[in-house]
């Protein structure tokens, strides 16, 4: 039987440089495990990729599980990272533990939650449920269009805090979202833990981006994104090509559909 990743596995990383990609669906699980990538998170970032929602916010734990679900299944040995949503462990630290256990039951391996000092008792109760956690800190999706919005995090006091507070609460590693590369450079060296950062600079532990802004899939991707594939390219030409071949005739040959069998025949 193959094992995934453990949380574990991840923390013994802290000093090296790995890579960490979202994903949404089995298709693209199999690919990123087929490239080498061992970390996947199914990020609540799909509101805005897959169900072309204006934000994270209104995505609810029902799709993160269905997302969660279908990357587990597509994936053998990968760790699979899933966002808790908004509202999901806000409330209390039981609720967070309630929706922890149902991303864990839908195959995610590990959860991922935003915030640092003021949710680091969310963290504690996930971590003390047997759950590995790991944080958020920096620009927060969820809620960024209610503080700062989605501007470089420079406050250094405020971030280490938060950065301490999730270590000490039990993650087993930190997203640092849009962290001054500085900053996010002394957060790395200060932790224990490994830092995982987007749009932060090179110095964080792993990377981190949304596959379809990394595949060139996504319209207006952030300033700080290097698209490594045109698929968006590729996809609209295989597209126009199938169409064209519809209209024209050449698709189905006449060989393909003559052997088809009759409707009913298959039991």
């Amino acid at each position: 039987m193959v094992r995934r990743l453990t949380a574990a596995a991840i923390r013994k990383r802290k000093g090296s440089v790995f890579p960490v990609i979202t994903a949404y669906d089995a298709a693209f699980a199999r690919f990123a495990e087929a490239a080498g990538i061992d970390v996947i998170l199914v990020g609540d970032s799909l509101g805005n990729v897959v169900l072309g929602l204006p934000s994270t916010a209104p995505v609810e734990l029902e799709d993160m599980e269905r997302h969660g679900g279908a990357v587990a299944r597509g994936s053998e040995r990968a760790h699979v990272m899933v966002d808790l949503p908004f509202g999901s462990y806000e409330p209390s630290d039981a609720d967070a533990v309630r929706s922890a256990v149902r991303l864990v039951k839908a195959g995610a391996t590990s959860v991922k939650l935003e915030g640092g000092e003021k949710i680091a008792s969310r963290i504690a109760a996930i971590a003390a449920a047997g759950i590995p956690v790991c944080g958020h800190i920096g620009v927060t999706p969820q809620t960024a269009s209610l503080g700062d919005g989605f501007r470089m995090r420079r406050v250094r006091d405020r971030l280490i805090a938060d950065a301490r507070a999730v270590q000490t609460a039990g993650a087993y590693a930190i997203v640092l979202e849009m962290v001054d590369p500085e900053i996010a450079r002394e957060v790395s060296a200060t932790l224990e833990i490994p830092t995982i950062g987007i749009g932060s600079g090179p110095t964080c532990d792993a990377q981190v981006l949304v596959l379809y802004d990394a595949l060139g899939m996504y319209p207006d991707p952030p300033s700080f994104v290097r698209a490594f594939a045109d698929v968006a390219a590729v996809a609209t030409d295989g597209l126009r090509a199938y169409a064209e071949a519809v209209r024209s005739g050449a698709y189905p040959p006449p060989a393909l559909t003559s052997v088809l069998p009759a409707a009913g025949s298959q039991k």
